[in-house]
């Protein structure tokens, strides 16, 4: 009987020394900024995707029509490279 409680204690034991290493890994291993680059993800996404968007309204669009998605394709890419520069700025923050 004594054999089987020192082996269920040295078990838990190790369950409790597992849990505290799997936890310092995660603590450590993960960015600060990780769901705040997740979400400029997301957003360069979609971005990009109205994007395509712009650029497939200039096959069927009439030339006054063209001025603005013209326009609107500018300030897009300006979203775009403003979201790719938040996102280098995170990286360069994890990464000195």
């Amino acid at each position: 009987m004594r054999y089987y409680s020192r082996i269920i204690t040295s078990m838990q034991s190790l369950k409790v020394i597992f849990v505290l290493l799997a936890m310092t890994v995660c603590a450590v291993a993960f960015h600060e900024h990780t769901y705040a680059v997740w979400e400029l993800r997301e957003e360069l996404q979609m971005l990009y995707i109205n994007m395509w968007e712009l650029l497939y309204q200039l096959e069927y669009v009439t030339d006054e029509q063209r001025v603005v998605v013209y326009s609107d394709i500018e300030t897009m890419l300006q979203q775009i490279n403003h979201t790719i520069q938040q996102l280098l700025e995170h990286d360069r923050s994890q990464h000195p």
